[in-house]
C-alpha cells in the first residue's frame, strides 16, 4: 500500500468539495431561479431534485468504472463533463435546458465518489481517518455551496454561481493530474459485467444492504430539511433573501469538523456506537422543530445538530464499507452512494409535495419519520451482527 502525502490528501479533499458543491448550489437560490424563468417556486424546486437524480445516475453508471480504469484518468474525464454542464446551466435560455443542465451537473459531480475509494485503496493504516479528512473537504464543499450561491446571486446574479464554479473545477482538474499512486487491482471484464458485479455486491454483503438503507434515510432527512427550509424562509412569514438563506449553511460547519473523529472511531471498531449516537442526534434535531415551531433560534440549533448527525452517520458508514473488499471499493461505494442519493432525491421530492399539502408542519413530520426509521434500522443491524457472530462461534 502506498502512502498519501498531506498535500495529496488536501488536493483530493479540495477537488471532492468543489465537485460535490455543484449539486447544492440551487437550493438557496430557488426563489431567484423561479423569478428569472417566471415559474412557480415548486417547479423551481425540481431543479434541486434533478441534480440529485443526476448524481444518483452518475454514481451507478460512472463510478464503478474506477475499478476498471485508472481512477485519476476517470476523474479528469468527469471534470471535463462537469465544466461543460456548468456552462450549459449558466447560459440556459429556458427551463427545459436548465433542468437538463442541473441533471448533467449531478451526473458529473460524482468526481467526489471516485476520489473516496481511490484514497481508501491507496492507504491501509488510518484508513478511516484519511477518508474522514477527505470527506471533511466534501462536507465543507456542501456547506459553503449554500453560502456561496446565495452571496454570488445577491451580488452578481445566479448565472455567475455556475460560471465561477466552472473556473474552480478547471483549476482542480489541473491539480489532480499530479503524480498520485496507482492501484494494481483492476476489474478485467466488460462494462456490462462491471454493472452486474456492482449489483452482486448487495448480495455478497448483508452489512452493505443495511448500511445503505441507513445512509438513504439519513440523507433523505437532510435533503427534505433543506428544500423545505428554503420554501419556509422565503415565505411571507420570514421573507429571507437568497443570501440570508445561504448563510444558514455555515451553521452546519460543526458536522464537517467532527467527521474525522467518527472516522477514527470506525478505525477502532466502534462504528455501531457511533451510528446509534448519530442517528439519535438526527431525530432529536427534527423533534426540536416540532416542539418549537416558528423559532429561528431553534432552526439554527437544528441545522447544527442535523448536519453533525447526518455527516457522522455518513463518514462512519463509508469507513465501514471500505473494509468489505478492497478490490471492489468503487463498486461497493457505488451501491452505497447510489442508495444515499436516491434517498436524497426522494426526500427532496416528497418534502416538496408535503410542503404544498401541509406546509412546514407536514414536511417536518415526514423528516421525523425518516429519522425514526433510520434509528430502528441501526439497532436492528447491531442485533443482527451480534447474532451472526454468536452463530459463527
Amino acid at each position: 500500500m502506498a502512502n498519501l502525502t498531506k498535500t495529496q490528501v488536501l488536493i483530493m479533499a479540495t477537488t471532492a468539495g468543489i465537485a460535490v458543491a455543484n449539486v447544492y448550489y440551487s437550493q438557496p437560490i430557488l426563489q431567484a431561479l423561479a423569478t428569472h424563468f417566471h415559474i412557480s417556486i415548486e417547479k423551481a424546486g425540481n431543479i434541486s431534485v434533478f441534480s440529485q437524480i443526476g448524481y444518483g445516475l452518475g454514481l451507478f453508471l460512472l463510478t464503478p468504472i474506477g475499478d476498471m480504469i485508472e481512477r485519476k484518468q476517470l476523474i479528469f474525464y468527469l471534470q471535463i463533463g462537469l465544466i461543460v454542464s456548468l456552462l450549459l446551466m449558466a447560459f440556459a435560455p429556458n427551463i427545459i435546458l436548465l433542468y437538463l443542465g442541473s441533471l448533467l451537473i449531478g451526473v458529473f459531480s460524482v468526481v467526489a465518489q471516485v476520489i473516496l475509494p481511490m484514497a481508501a485503496s491507496l492507504v491501509k493504516e488510518n484508513r478511516g481517518k484519511i477518508v474522514g479528512q477527505i470527506f471533511t473537504g466534501l462536507l465543507i464543499g456542501i456547506l459553503v455551496a449554500r453560502v456561496y450561491s446565495g452571496f454570488i446571486t445577491s451580488m452578481s446574479g445566479w448565472q455567475y454561481v455556475y460560471i465561477i464554479s466552472a473556473i474552480m473545477v478547471s483549476v482542480t482538474a489541473v491539480l489532480m493530474q499530479r503524480d498520485f499512486p496507482s492501484t494494481a487491482e483492476r476489474f478485467s471484464g466488460t462494462y456490462t459485467g462491471l454493472l452486474k458485479s456492482t449489483f452482486a455486491q448487495l448480495g455478497r454483503f448483508p452489512l452493505l444492504r443495511r448500511t445503505a438503507l441507513t445512509g438513504m434515510l439519513a440523507f433523505g432527512t437532510l435533503s427534505a430539511f433543506w428544500v423545505s427550509l428554503t420554501f419556509y424562509l422565503s415565505s411571507s412569514q420570514f421573507n429571507y433573501s437568497s443570501s440570508s438563506i445561504g448563510m444558514f449553511g455555515l451553521l452546519g460547519a460543526a458536522g464537517a469538523l467532527v467527521a474525522p473523529v467518527f472516522g477514527k472511531m470506525a478505525d477502532k471498531g466502534s462504528h455501531a456506537r457511533s451510528l446509534i449516537f448519530s442517528t439519535a442526534l438526527t431525530l432529536i434535531s427534527i423533534l426540536l422543530l416540532k416542539l418549537f415551531p416558528g423559532s429561528i433560534a431553534v432552526i439554527w440549533v437544528t441545522v447544527m445538530l442535523l448536519d453533525i448527525g447526518v455527516q457522522a452517520t455518513q463518514v462512519t458508514n463509508i469507513a465501514v464499507i471500505y473494509t468489505l473488499d478492497e478490490k471492489a471499493n468503487s463498486r461497493i461505494n457505488t451501491v452505497y452512494m447510489t442508495s444515499y442519493f436516491i434517498g436524497g432525491a426522494l426526500g427532496s421530492y416528497i418534502a416538496i409535495q408535503f410542503y404544498q399539502l401541509g406546509g412546514w408542519g407536514l414536511s417536518t413530520t415526514f423528516m421525523a419519520v425518516l429519522a425514526l426509521v433510520a434509528i430502528a434500522n441501526v439497532v436492528l443491524t447491531k442485533r443482527f451482527s451480534k447474532n451472526t457472530q454468536q452463530l459463527k462461534k
